[in-house]
């Protein structure tokens, strides 16, 4: 699947886009997974009360399943007006 990363995240992971092979059943998941990969991504995902998460371009939570998700994006909060 496509992860995205925006803003603060992309400048923490060093990268806007990447192909990601996972077997997560849930966001929470994937985040699990990419935390473990290196410091880099612990440090992105480390307060995820910083963090919003879209799949396939639709807000969601972490604990939104993965089935057939084809898209995963992680972005700071926006803020209006």
């Amino acid at each position: 699947m496509d992860v995205l990363y925006f803003a603060w995240v992309r400048e923490r992971i060093g990268v806007p886009r990447e192909k990601v092979e996972t077997s997560a059943a849930t966001v929470m998941d994937l985040v699990e997974e990419l935390r473990a990969r290196e410091e880099r991504y612990a440090v992105a995902f480390g307060d995820l009360k910083a963090l919003r998460v879209a799949i396939d371009q639709e807000l969601t939570e972490f604990d939104a399943s993965l089935n057939g998700a084809r898209e995963v994006a992680f972005f700071p909060p926006m803020t209006g007006g």
